[in-house]
């Protein structure tokens, strides 16, 4: 591995074997949902609680992905996870029915490529040959934690995301056929004093616009380099802000497509319920290792790069009346030949 600024280059270049996201009944009303590998029904995810139901989602997205990988639980060294719950008890609880070495991290909504960052460093630095990354969320526990129990009823403006119902996993290896991890830039805390909870969007845009700005000037690539740069959630609100701020940085967004999660998973127009569009760790995991991947592996794209982003906040600052410090954290997936 070579690091230059805040970007690991892999030498190795560690292979995704095989990805899968499950996601809830609102995802699969979105125009994804003919790659999402499999749909509940219910927002239930049959279990009694919110918070089972986000447990199961990541138990069976991992499930998918270590057949899909054509490996067995029993081969992988590590599981690198997280989610927006205290205590990330989702990936905790899911790890240990998983039962192999865990390492918890917590980046919020970019939990999705801090994960896939951090499994493709151990695998390129051989200290594991086959590592699962995944997260999730679900819309019922966040908003609970976060804002309003959704049983309240509660408005909600129109600068609001509607946190997704879903899991994404990847396992990776050291070799083998799909996209490649190729480089990851972490990014670094950026808080310029939002404190309003229902303006996810604005308040991580900075921190997006910053990760890019470090991505181009660490590899010395152009935004054109790219054939689709996506950032994770900062949906109708944010994106529009990164695109300025990055312009006024004289980066030329335009060269590539410029896109975002939360605007890909669902159908605003449709679905209006969503406002601004979608947010939360499972919102970038379930796009990314559904439409993403498998868009790559049918050869219409060659080269992505996907900015997480999370807002890292809790409940707690919130009621203190503290800002709300984001970041983002950016990985490149390439095609080989």
């Amino acid at each position: 591995m070579k690091r230059k600024g805040q970007t690991w280059e892999f030498t190795s270049r560690p292979v995704i074997l095989g990805s899968a996201a499950v996601v809830g009944p609102d995802e699969g009303k979105g125009p994804l949902s003919p790659d999402f590998d499999y749909i509940y029904d219910n927002l239930e995810i049959n279990e009694k609680t919110w918070e089972k139901a986000e447990r199961r989602l990541l138990e069976q997205a991992s499930q998918l992905a270590i057949i899909k990988s054509e490996l067995t639980k029993e081969q992988l060294q590590f599981f690198v996870g997280g989610d927006l719950m205290n205590q990330i008890i989702s990936s905790t609880f899911a790890a240990r029915k998983l039962g192999v070495p865990y390492l918890g991290v917590f980046g919020a909504c970019s939990t999705s490529m801090e994960s896939l960052a951090l499994a493709a460093l151990l695998v390129d630095t051989g200290a594991a040959d086959y590592v699962m990354a995944g997260t999730v969320s679900h819309n019922c526990t966040a908003e609970k934690q976060f804002r309003y129990p959704t049983e309240y009823g509660s408005q909600k403006p129109p600068t609001a995301q509607y946190t997704v119902t879903g899991a994404g996993c990847g396992v990776l290896g050291r070799s083998g056929t799909g996209p490649r991890v190729t480089r990851a830039t972490i990014g670094k805390i950026m808080d310029l004093g939002i404190k309003d909870p229902f303006n996810m969007g604005g308040a991580m845009a900075p921190a997006a616009a910053d990760t890019l700005r470090s991505h181009f000037r660490d590899t010395g690539l152009t935004p054109g380099y790219y054939d689709l740069i996506v950032t994770g959630d900062l949906a109708s609100v944010g994106l529009p802000i990164t695109k300025e701020l990055l312009h006024n940085e004289g980066l030329n967004m335009e060269e590539t497509v410029f896109d975002d999660c939360g605007l890909l998973i669902y159908d605003r127009e449709k679905q209006k319920y969503v406002n601004a569009g979608g947010s939360g760790c499972g919102c970038s995991a379930a796009v990314t290792y559904s439409h993403i991947m498998k868009r790559m592996i049918k050869g219409e794209l060659k080269k992505v790069l996907v900015v997480a982003t999370g807002a890292l906040l809790s409940p707690l600052s919130y009621q203190q009346g503290e800002s709300i410090p984001c970041i983002a954290h950016a990985v490149a997936l390439e095609m080989e030949g």
